[in-house]
């Protein structure tokens, strides 16, 4: 993992910030969708925690997530690794935590929920602004192998995708066409689920290395991918 930079504003943070609000995602009520997506991150990489973050001016804002403490909807700026994760362009991730492992963030939060392992990789808009993170968390030390980096990137830019497709209908004042979007996504996901619990029971939990099980999940990715990029292009 490449070193972070020395502070969590970078020098683009005015022109990012005005991009994130263009989505009008920022502190909104909970949708399906991205409910399922941490869902299945959390699966897919064996991990209890996964969230979407949002990185406004003072306070990150979770979109999403899964395993969390119940109630809380963002944290300040300061206070959270999604802060430093959006400052690189691959995936930041902390084995094993502690105070000394990032100097940007204020670790008491981590510490007081006994939170170790962390990974997170940002969120591109179409234009290649970052406007968010998606994280995996854990409550032990553990290695991040080099194939969940892949997949926690690919999910990442199924997210993105995901809230780049939410802003195109919300412009357009199109609710119906943004529900019927998220059904045929959800449905796509439940594929995906299915997927996961049978990789799961057949192994007792899912190993990336085997290359049949990183094939099928590549596939299953893809083919989301594609719908996401249809209806963009539609």
């Amino acid at each position: 993992m490449p070193p972070l930079p020395t502070s969590l504003i970078p020098a683009d943070d005015a022109a990012r910030l005005r991009v994130l609000h263009q989505y009008q995602i920022v502190n909104t009520t909970p949708e399906k969708i991205f409910d399922d997506y941490v869902a299945l991150t959390a699966r897919l990489l064996n991990l209890p925690i996964s969230l979407i973050s949002l990185v406004d001016e003072e306070r990150v804002w979770f979109k999403a997530s899964v395993g969390a403490p119940a109630g809380v909807t963002s944290l300040a700026r300061p206070d959270s690794m999604c802060s430093a994760a959006i400052l690189q362009d691959t995936p930041v991730f902390f084995s094993d935590y502690t105070r000394e492992s990032c100097e940007l963030v204020n670790p008491a939060t981590a510490e007081a929920l006994g939170l170790h392992f962390y990974a997170g990789t940002a969120l591109l808009t179409s234009e290649g602004t970052k406007i968010g993170v998606l994280a995996v968390i854990g409550r032990e030390k553990r290695v991040f192998t080099p194939a969940e980096s892949v997949l926690l990137q690919a999910l990442a830019q199924l997210v993105s995708q995901t809230i780049e497709l939410r802003a195109r209908y919300l412009s357009a004042d199109d609710l119906d066409g943004w529900e019927k979007a998220q059904r045929e996504l959800e449905t796509t996901l439940d594929d995906n689920f299915a997927l996961a619990r049978y990789l799961a029971t057949r192994a007792q939990g899912i190993n990336l290395e085997d290359e049949e099980v990183a094939r099928l999940l590549k596939l299953r990715l893809e083919r989301m991918s594609e719908v996401l990029r249809n209806r963009l292009e539609s």
